[in-house]
């Protein structure tokens, strides 16, 4: 298990055909076919793997499946034999996908699919492309440490224990078949380890897959892997990936800050118990939000690895290493403020001498708390329906796109603006349209509401949400899947 208490994420990918289409599920039918032009959620299929063998689940929860006749359909509802199949992996990074059991391979194009080809031609191969939510944590999987940016030198260095702050935030940019790292700071990682500006043949990664983790192959044929002792990522000498040169994508779960009403932040400097007493952020100001799936309570944990707890009497001290009912808080979003309560019913409030204790039972201004997301400098969102992404032709936003615009977030006095790659903001007009040609920021407010997804409110109140037509509006009045974004 990883130090950070992380699984890693399921991988999730779309398959390209040699005419540049996507493998598809329909949604009637149980049908395949290979003719969608982009990835979005019917051209997503899920890798679950058992040893050699892999499985593809489609979006509908169904798999792919051949029989002996080469005839391939996607209703299986379980790991029957006929769904299993081997990854033949080629020199460029393309996969030929056999049937384990009639040893036939997988291709075809449009709705002319089959699995009864005896050879790999050009059409029985495929070009992964991730469609997991490009911002990530990088595990390797031999050191057990986690990726960070080294600023002062130059370079990717794996040897976080935990992956802490800005800098453990990773981009994973997908271009034209091959994959590019990214730092927080916009730079590509370069096979000889040094951080560009731009991207080029040097920062260009095919990524293959090995007993479910991910290699890295540059231009050269060589294997991304940490070398020294810091860890510093580059490519070595391996022409094939051993365990060295193998990695997991892990979540990236929201690190935030917390002012209390007294503009001192909450703090663990001063021993386990929690106190708003600090005029600076560093590390042991910083909590990681870890929110549970099925209930959407919040655990706080801290740079240590330890969790906040509620204890005798009210108390909050950061003493837990384990997850229990006395970890979970609720969390209640008040416009530019939030009120945490604890697992006893209470808020949490700040009391004279800055110490957290959960006794109150209402909100009142000692219990509110200024939260700011710091983790999140370059936000990718992603709907039920695709990235939101500048609309080509107009100054509105596209909330479907299979492509993603990178916003950058800046906080302010507990809302955020949100600025685009020409350096203007959002706004919502006065028709509920969100725009992003502002020359002056607007407020926004973000609510971390469930595991791995937020809600927007413009400061109108009304969340943001994509509609019907793939457009980015600010008109919702309640919370629906439409209004949670991936981040």
């Amino acid at each position: 298990m990883p130090v950070n208490g992380n699984r890693p994420l399921k991988l999730q990918f779309g398959l390209i055909n040699h005419e540049g289409r996507y493998l598809t599920a329909e949604t009637f039918g149980f049908k395949v076919n290979a003719s969608a032009p982009s990835l979005k959620k019917k051209q997503i299929w899920t890798l679950e793997q058992d040893t050699q063998v892999v499985y593809l689940r489609s979006h509908l929860g169904r798999y792919l499946a051949s029989d002996k006749d080469g005839k391939v359909t996607c209703e299986a509802d379980g790991h029957n034999s006929d769904c299993r199949f081997l990854i033949v992996a080629q020199s460029d990074g393309r996969w030929a996908l056999q049937s384990e059991q009639y040893l036939r391979f997988f291709g075809g194009s449009r709705d002319y699919l089959s699995c009864f080809a005896q050879v790999i031609t050009d059409a029985e191969l495929w070009t992964m492309h991730l469609a997991l939510h490009p911002q990530a944590n990088l595990l390797s999987v031999a050191r057990k440490r986690y990726a960070r940016l080294s600023v002062e030198d130059g370079e990717i260095a794996m040897d976080l224990n935990i992956p802490w702050g800005v800098a453990a935030l990773l981009t994973i940019v997908y271009l034209d078949g091959k994959y590019c790292l990214k730092t927080c700071d916009g730079r590509f990682l370069s096979n000889d380890g040094k951080l560009l500006t731009q991207t080029g043949r040097s920062t260009a990664y095919t990524l293959e897959l090995k007993c479910g983790k991910l290699a890295f192959k540059d231009c050269e044929g060589k294997y991304l892997s940490p070398m020294g002792p810091t860890g510093t990522l580059r490519s070595g000498r391996c022409s094939k990936p051993g365990k060295d040169e193998l990695f997991d994508l892990e979540e990236s779960h929201p690190q935030v800050v917390l002012i209390a009403a007294n503009g001192r932040y909450v703090s663990i400097r001063q021993g386990v118990g929690l106190a708003a007493n600090q005029e600076d952020e560093t590390d042991m100001e910083t909590f990681q939000m870890e929110i549970d799936k099925e209930t959407k309570k919040c655990t706080f944990r801290t740079s240590q690895g330890n969790y906040w707890a509620l204890v005798a009497h009210g108390g909050i001290q950061s003493t837990d290493t384990e997850v229990s009912a006395n970890t979970m808080f609720s969390l209640e979003w008040l416009s530019h403020k939030v009120a945490i309560k604890a697992s006893n019913g209470k808020y949490i409030c700040i009391k004279k001498n800055g110490q957290l204790l959960a006794v109150s039972d209402s909100i009142g201004e000692d219990e509110k708390l200024t939260l700011k997301l710091i983790n999140r400098p370059m936000l990718i969102l992603r709907g039920e329906n695709g990235f939101i992404c500048h609309h080509r032709n107009s100054i509105m936003l596209d909330a479907s796109r299979s492509v993603y615009d990178m916003f950058t977030l800046q906080f302010s006095n507990g809302a955020y603006h949100i600025k685009g790659v020409d350096g203007r903001f959002w706004y919502v007009n006065s028709v509920g349209l969100v725009c992003s040609d502002g020359e002056v920021p607007e407020d926004f407010t973000l609510e971390l509401l469930e595991h791995g997804r937020l809600a927007i409110r413009g400061k109108n109140g009304k969340y943001l949400r994509g509609d019907q037509g793939g457009t980015l509006k600010g008109d919702g009045l309640s919370l629906s899947s439409s209004a949670l974004w991936e981040y």
